[in-house]
């Protein structure tokens, strides 16, 4: 009785265990095939991290700090002051710059004022030539017109004497009488008369038309000199005009390095890495602060190249950080970089040299937030994360 008992108890539970084995196969059977389900559809990695700008500040110009306006982690605006530095010699730079252009600019409005006096000069010398050359047109038609007088007196003349001859030889043959005769010459004396006379007015006529175009000579001369005066004041006004554009490019670059003296931020963000005081010397391009924004804020995950097949670009993504367990928050593949990680490192590798080694290669995804996923901007540049790419 006391065997079949021992025996009925063994069987049941040999029956308990192999039920409960095989409730366990089925369970780890179910997880698995779960798993693989769940493998197949999410891509995840937990080599990633939160990315950002990170706007670094450093001066444009030396100079002398004399007040910081900011303290670290302090929230800025874009255009807030940070830092300023000593304006002074900038401020004298800037003064002597203004004080050379506005010299050069009185300069430039005295030779315009020179230069419409100076065109005046020309017009009344273009006037005075004009003038002149008019008069030689009335000078040249005299003396055509007392030229030809003075050539049908010649006629004339010639005229009376051949009457004058005639006359004396009728009068010796005793045909004329001697009124006759005197007449005659009294005709030859006057024509011969009048012929000097106008002999006499086509030389002063002449002389006047010589005369007048030494005249016509001076005018031109002193419209050249009023010309080429006027070309010389030209000349100079161009290069005072050229330089008083290098007076206002120094002017203007003078100005732009006072401004520098305020050092602002150029977007909205958190002050980080402050490493300035008052007081403190600075250079050009000399590191003082950062400002990093948390607007904007994005994941690049480092995916095995055995996975990226399956990523592509607008695919959703669960993105679980470190720091706040049990939140996700949601994002989107944005890009993949056209490289490894390797590929854009310091010493990339190279393995056509010694025994090579296969090593499974990482190539960055670049992971955008929704904008309403991080609404109290909690999340910052560097933390760890692990993102998981919804491939279905």
């Amino acid at each position: 009785m006391t065997e079949e008992l021992n025996r009925e108890n063994n069987h049941r539970k040999r029956n308990r265990a192999l039920l409960v084995f095989g409730i366990t196969l089925l369970i780890g059977l179910v997880v698995g095939l779960l798993y693989v389900r769940y493998k197949r559809t999410h891509i995840s990695t937990d080599d990633a991290f939160v990315e950002g700008a990170i706007h670094q500040i450093a001066p444009r110009i030396s100079g002398t700090v004399i007040e910081v306006m900011v303290r670290d982690n302090q929230l800025v605006k874009k255009g807030d002051i940070l830092v300023r530095l000593d304006p002074e010699p900038y401020e004298k730079k800037r003064d002597e710059a203004r004080a050379a252009f506005e010299a050069e600019k009185r300069q430039l409005s005295e030779l315009k004022a020179a230069i419409h006096a100076q065109e005046l000069k020309v017009e009344a010398a273009r006037a005075r030539l004009e003038k002149a050359l008019s008069g030689k047109d009335e000078l040249t038609a005299l003396l055509e017109a007392r030229r030809a007088e003075f050539r049908a007196q010649e006629f004339l003349l010639r005229q009376a004497e051949t009457d004058l001859r005639r006359a004396e030889e009728l009068f010796k043959k005793g045909v004329f009488p001697q009124d006759r005769y005197d007449r005659a010459k009294t005709a030859r004396d006057a024509a011969s008369a009048k012929l000097d006379a106008l002999a006499a007015a086509v030389k002063r006529a002449e002389a006047a038309l010589a005369g007048h175009k030494n005249t016509i000579r001076e005018a031109e001369a002193g419209l050249s000199a009023e010309e080429a005066l006027l070309k010389r004041i030209e000349a100079s006004l161009k290069a005072k005009e050229s330089l008083l554009k290098r007076r206002k490019a120094v002017l203007e670059y003078a100005e732009l390095q006072l401004s520098y003296t305020n050092i602002t931020a150029p977007a909205e963000g958190y002050i980080t890495k402050k490493s300035i005081e008052a007081g403190d010397q600075v250079r050009a391009g000399m590191p003082l602060m950062a400002v990093v924004p948390l607007s904007g804020l994005y994941v690049v995950a480092n995916y095995k190249e055995t996975q990226i097949a399956r990523i592509k670009p607008g695919q959703p993504v669960e993105i679980d950080v470190d720091a706040y367990p049990g939140r996700t928050f949601e994002g989107r593949v944005e890009s993949i970089m056209a490289g490894t990680g390797a590929v854009f490192s310091l010493f990339p590798p190279e393995n056509a040299t010694g025994n090579y080694v296969k090593v499974v290669q990482r190539i960055p995804v670049k992971i955008v937030l929704k904008e309403d996923t991080d609404p109290e901007h909690i999340l910052r540049v560097g933390m760890s994360v692990v993102p998981t790419v919804l491939i279905r």
